[in-house]
């Protein structure tokens, strides 16, 4: 049996042809039989892909090849080919759409200006130094919040990347800037550029997580800072870190509309009207009369289809 792999990596670099880039990385993943997305821009690039074991590896040492991208860090994970449904690799303003492509510089070192990097073990040891004084920013779209995050975490009202800009500039987390800020994201990405953005707008000292919560879960597992599940963007929708929910240090954090425990999303039976991912258990979904994310108009839908 073929055992998969998922790899997810980011490197933030000057790229001076990200179109050649892209045709590189397209033809260099069909080859090696890979699945999932790739983003490239001038900013540097950001992928999560799947394949066999031999395939990552090798995909890996060519990766590496290219002068810019010598020394990315990758993070594995279980999965493979089949979590995605398809390979799609392009070019976009930004790796990471906060649209902010002009406040961003990258040099050959990474970003310039962003937070101060933490490993786990440091996270764990500035809170203990500075106690409730440490506040932990959620780097992710409050969606993912519902089954995991720090603990006592500021979980920012955004819906994308987008709307974090115009919430740091709303002056509801003007309390924060003389704090130490701790910002999160799933892999490190997101904080790499939104701490940047914090120091930018008068944040007087952000670090951001070394390798994000993927890091810090396969250090501390659930024994850490760390609650509940983390939210993954492949057909998995999440994961846990440890012996997962049965692990006894677990926080079950998600819960269904009908209160039951889930970890689970699923979309909403209005697909026509309605994009919302909802938290959903397996016996509201699999009753199609509370397969809906609550509202009045996709309760009538669901209520009409059960009929």
């Amino acid at each position: 049996m073929t055992v998969g792999k998922i790899l997810l990596y980011y490197k933030f670099t000057p790229i001076s042809d990200p179109k050649a880039v892209m045709l590189w990385q397209r033809e260099l993943c069909e080859l090696l039989g890979l699945k999932g997305r790739i983003l490239i821009s001038e900013h540097g690039i950001n992928g999560t892909v799947g394949g066999s074991m031999e395939a990552c590896k090798k995909y890996i040492r060519k990766f590496r090849e290219y002068p810019g991208f010598r020394g990315t860090e990758f993070k594995w994970s279980e999965g493979g080919a089949e979590d995605f449904p398809k390979l799609s690799v392009k070019v976009r303003d930004e790796i990471v759409a906060f649209g902010a492509p002009g406040e961003l510089k990258v040099d050959e070192k990474g970003v310039i200006g962003g937070g101060v990097h933490l490993k786990p073990e440091e996270v764990n040891q500035l809170v203990a130094e500075r106690g409730d004084e440490v506040v932990f920013f959620d780097g992710r779209n409050a969606m993912e919040a519902e089954i995991g995050k720090f603990k006592n975490a500021i979980v920012p009202d955004v819906r994308t990347t987008h709307d974090f800009i115009r919430e740091l500039e709303s002056g509801k987390y003007d309390w924060m800037k003389d704090k130490p800020v701790v910002s999160y994201c799933t892999g490190g990405i997101r904080c790499e550029i939104l701490s940047s953005l914090m120091l930018n707008r008068g944040f007087k000292e952000v670090y951001q997580i070394d390798g994000g919560i993927v890091r810090y879960g396969e250090k501390y597992g659930n024994d850490g800072l760390w609650e509940g599940s983390l939210y993954v963007f492949d057909r998995r929708m999440h994961m846990e870190f440890g012996a997962g929910v049965d692990d006894p240090g677990f926080i079950q954090l998600g819960h269904c509309k009908c209160g039951n425990p889930t970890n689970k999303f699923e979309h909403c039976i209005n697909e026509d009207h309605c994009r919302d991912l909802v938290l959903m258990c397996p016996d509201c979904y699999e009753n199609v009369a509370t397969r809906h994310c609550g509202r009045e108009e996709c309760i009538a839908v669901a209520q009409a289809a059960a009929v």
